[in-house]
């Protein structure tokens, strides 16, 4: 019954959408409201209940969102993203150009969080398919599919890393698993399944997308790198500190500090407001314009984010997700299949991947000890299944559609197919592993 109530609270949303034409952040409020009231919410607590939760996850990702809309912006404006573009295919070729995309998100994504990488790499993807009159969802998806498994499946990312602690496996080991099932993960529903794509039409956001400029008005590939890949250098340095310098330090809440993504994202803009914009020859003034417009574009997108904040704290709050994983915890059936299976049909009901991770192991943790199976290919099969087939109530749905300014059935035929491709492909991967260790 509970299940049947959750898909009844997402089909509301779905019909309020698609067949109502109601703006997705007015039908995310209605049909979290409704979903308080179906799973038995005290009608006092739905308000307060929806309200939390968009705050709590606008609050996680508003300056990432914002800032990166203004360093993609920027990088963007300053021709900086067209050198690092012309750069990458002079390398690569036209042909390549998704193998291309597909290397980058694995090497960015490992230590970047998923929305930073999004917010920083779909430009540079914006700008590749506009120069080069390539298909913007052909050459994108490859991009978001490679970030989404590093997402999914590698430390340190919050939920491979929660769960590595909470089955007390071992993380060197768990990442070295993990790279070797998301690499033919990566290339199945990345390149391979972009190739089917070419024929989506997508309208991108106009303020990731610059005018074409003479070669000699662009930046220094040098600096371009530097400055669009900040976030990921910063990351990187302070990850390698906090391994080899103890909690007890005095510098260790100074390199916590820095390590935090919006004080990255913030710091990267900082210093690219100089290199590419006062450095080259901008006033400030132009360049806070710039950043206005930035702004301006993404404000619908942290609308409909913070939308899905809110449905999925309903659900959290009614307690659906244990309701669920209780109920499924005593299916008969090889445990690491078993895992995944009840991450994904949490994660298809609540939309969130880290809370359907977490959910499935605080009820698979307790027969660790007696299911004889690997921990860390456990962490890897809840990770797969945590990604399967993103849909109306995940916010990363709603950044890819109005990013890439796609239509809701283009959404499902591309985005969703891709997450289930990750998720899929991971188990397979994951249970190849089992025979083998």
């Amino acid at each position: 019954m509970t299940i049947f109530l959750v898909l009844l609270s997402i089909l509301i949303l779905v019909l309020l959408i698609v067949w109502a034409k109601v703006n997705p952040f007015l039908s995310f409020l209605i049909a979290s409201i409704c979903a308080g009231f179906f799973l038995g919410l005290p009608l006092d607590q739905i308000a307060g209940s929806v309200q939390r939760g968009m705050g709590v996850l606008l609050g996680d990702l508003v300056i990432v969102i914002v800032t990166g809309a203004m360093l993609g912006k920027l990088v963007a404006e300053s021709g900086a993203a067209q050198r690092i573009a012309g750069f990458l295919m002079q390398i690569f070729g036209e042909r390549y150009i998704t193998w291309a995309m597909a290397l980058t998100g694995l090497v960015v994504g490992i230590p970047l969080f998923y929305n930073v990488g999004f917010v920083l790499l779909v430009p540079l993807a914006f700008t590749l398919a506009y120069q080069y009159r390539l298909p913007v969802v052909y050459v994108g998806i490859p991009l978001l599919a490679a970030l989404s498994v590093t997402h999914g499946f590698l430390p340190p990312h919050p939920s491979p890393a929660a769960l590595v602690a909470q089955f007390d496996a071992n993380m060197g080991l768990t990442l070295f698993y993990g790279m070797l099932i998301t690499i033919p993960t990566v290339v199945i529903a990345g390149p391979i399944f972009a190739r089917s794509l070419k024929k989506i039409e997508a309208k991108p956001l106009q303020t990731f997308q610059a005018e074409v400029r003479p070669e000699s008005e662009l930046p220094g590939i040098g600096i371009s790198f530097l400055t669009a890949l900040l976030p990921v250098f910063l990351l990187v340095s302070t990850s390698i500190l906090n391994l080899n310098i103890s909690p007890e330090s005095d510098f260790a809440p100074l390199v916590r500090f820095i390590a935090d993504p919006a004080v990255v994202m913030l710091a990267s803009v900082l210093t690219a407001t100089f290199t590419l914009g006062l450095r080259r020859g901008y006033r400030m003034p132009e360049i806070m314009e710039i950043y206005t417009v930035a702004t301006k574009d993404i404000a619908m997108i942290l609308l409909i984010v913070a939308g899905a904040g809110a449905l999925k704290q309903v659900f959290t709050d009614t307690g659906v997700s244990q309701v669920i994983a209780e109920g499924l915890s005593t299916w008969e059936m090889h445990p690491l299949i078993l895992a995944w299976l009840i991450t994904a049909i949490i994660r298809v009901c609540v939309g969130s991947a880290t809370v359907a991770g977490l959910t499935t192991a605080g009820i698979i943790a307790p027969l660790v000890t007696t299911m004889n199976v690997n921990p860390n290919l456990l962490v890897l099969s809840i990770g797969a299944g945590s990604l399967m087939f993103s849909h109306f109530n995940d916010a990363g749905f709603w950044m890819y559609k109005e990013y890439f300014n796609v239509s809701i059935k283009d959404t499902i035929k591309t985005w969703s197919v891709m997450e289930t491709l990750v998720a899929v492909f991971g188990l397979i991967g994951v249970l190849i592993l089992d025979l083998v260790v």
